[in-house]
């Protein structure tokens, strides 16, 4: 019996050898046949002859020798050993290409992310050129007294469709920016009623254009400084507060309140309380609204509804650490409330900060409009000629830059600036012009005009020299209100 066992062990073991020989044939093929495998051949074959050489001994003890039990289990044991480092050697080496072939996808889906991060940027560039055109001459064609009431209403949908269409790409480059966590958000202070009174100017008047009732409050303990991101905040309360007056009908009515808690550990929960009166939302939909791309149904669709909007809007308060809540009932209303924690800055107002800006007159003045695209910049030269200012083209920044050098000191009461243009673009010439030993040169406003409105160009404009940054399409009455300004703090030809 004993001399059976004996002799299985070291048969089943040189059975098992013959299969360890096969499994290793196909894993050298295996090693050979990867993309990435880059050693000489000949090592690969080392095991399989080793593992040859110890079958033929198997073969000789169980043939020519007398095999005991001893040498019988330590031949089987054998066996089994180098079966089960076969297993763990496959193993180890499939997770190891796996996890190459993983980082090879994930490294192709930065490469993705970043060209078309890339493409959207010069989309979004390409896009708003044509949205400025159409929005610009429309407004010039509204700005006409002798318009009949029907041509009126043609117009004033045309802008309204291309408001929409430049929404509907900022959300969309700003769903981008979230999605790769580029976006930054800042902290720096400033003064909540400024940004309240901004936010709240272009909401009344979207309501007066419609007819609606703009109503808004805030409590005297919200008033104050804060530190966080104004840009952002500014944003997602005209982003509610927009689409409160888009779903309103007249004579409806909008409300904005601005309420605190008392302050706890140097900081308040801000909450903006925004409610109208308009076609509600359903309450099966409640639970969607803040997804991307969703749609309550075709009625919202028809109203211009992306679903991208208040999906934008929730990232961003996350990202600041807010949250936002809505209630609604279908045909009554809704109210969305907006939390939002900041650090409180103990500062009073200062004199200068309550008392509006002083503006100068456009009349007479000289503008000088730097833009490479004929259509674009005869837009803005006919709003400027609207105001009675003088301008003049400057093709690139190289034109400009020699223009303003050649002129007569405090020629120019400001500049227009695009950021993208042939021979010289507007970053580097602004940085020429301040770097001028004339003495107008470094306080002559400097104006960015441009499609270019990621944070970051606004960054690379201020960092350049410039003033201010106003994004295409055109805004007549900001770009009015930004040249008076920026104009009367200068001073210049004066």
């Amino acid at each position: 019996m004993v001399r059976f066992a004996v002799y299985a062990m070291v048969y089943l073991g040189s059975l098992l050898m013959v299969c360890n020989i096969v499994c290793f044939a196909r894993f050298t093929r295996y090693i050979k046949g990867l993309n990435n495998w880059g050693g000489r051949n000949c090592i690969l074959y080392i095991p399989i002859i080793l593992l040859i050489l110890f079958l033929a001994g198997y073969l000789i003890i169980g043939v020519f020798g007398k095999p005991d039990l001893v040498v019988a289990g330590i031949l089987f044991g054998g066996s089994i050993f180098v079966f089960v480092m076969y297993l763990l050697l496959r193993t180890i080496t499939q997770r190891i290409v796996e996890n190459e072939q993983l980082q090879a996808k994930l490294m192709a889906a930065e490469e993705s992310n970043r060209v078309k991060s890339g493409f959207l940027a010069s989309m979004s560039h390409e896009m708003r050129t044509p949205v400025n055109v159409i929005l610009g001459q429309d407004s010039i064609a509204l700005k006409d007294e002798s318009l009949k009431t029907e041509t009126r209403d043609h117009l004033e949908k045309i802008g309204y469709s291309g408001r929409y269409l430049l929404g509907l790409i900022n959300n969309v480059l700003d769903l981008n920016h979230l999605e790769k966590g580029s976006l930054k958000v800042k902290n720096e202070e400033f003064y909540l009623m400024e940004a309240i009174l901004e936010v709240s100017a272009m909401i009344n008047s979207l309501c007066e254009n419609k007819g609606l009732i703009y109503q808004m409050s805030v409590s005297d303990d919200a008033v104050g400084y804060y530190m966080g991101d104004v840009v952002q905040i500014e944003q997602v309360l005209f982003r509610i507060l927009q689409n409160a007056v888009k779903y309103t009908e007249a004579p409806g009515k909008v409300k904005f309140a601005v309420e605190t808690d008392d302050e706890k550990n140097g900081r308040k929960n801000l909450q903006f309380i925004i409610s109208d009166t308009g076609i509600g939302i359903d309450e099966e939909f409640l639970p969607k609204i803040f997804d991307v791309f969703e749609q309550e149904d075709q009625s919202f669709t028809s109203r211009g509804g992306s679903g991208l909007s208040l999906a934008v809007t929730k990232k961003v308060l996350e990202l600041m650490g807010g949250t936002i809540h809505v209630e609604s009932k279908k045909n009554i209303g809704s109210v969305f409330t907006i939390v939002l924690p900041l650090e409180v800055v103990h500062k009073e107002p200062e004199a200068e900060e309550c008392i509006p800006e002083q503006e100068a007159s456009l009349a007479g003045r000289h503008i000088l409009i730097v833009e490479d695209i004929p259509e674009n910049a005869e837009i803005v030269a006919d709003l400027l000629e609207l105001e009675d200012a003088e301008t003049d083209l400057a093709e690139n920044g190289q034109i400009a830059l020699d223009m303003f050098s050649q002129s007569a000191l405090f020629h120019y009461d400001a500049i227009l600036m695009d950021l993208r243009m042939p021979v010289m673009d507007g970053l580097e010439a602004t940085r020429r012009i301040r770097a001028l030993e004339r003495k107008d040169a470094g306080i002559v406003p400097i104006i960015a005009l441009t499609a270019n409105a990621f944070k970051e160009d606004i960054k690379n404009s201020l960092d350049a020299g410039m003033n201010v940054h106003l994004a295409k399409p055109t805004d007549a009455d900001l770009l009015y209100k930004t040249l008076k300004t920026e104009i009367g703090k200068a001073g210049v030809s004066e």
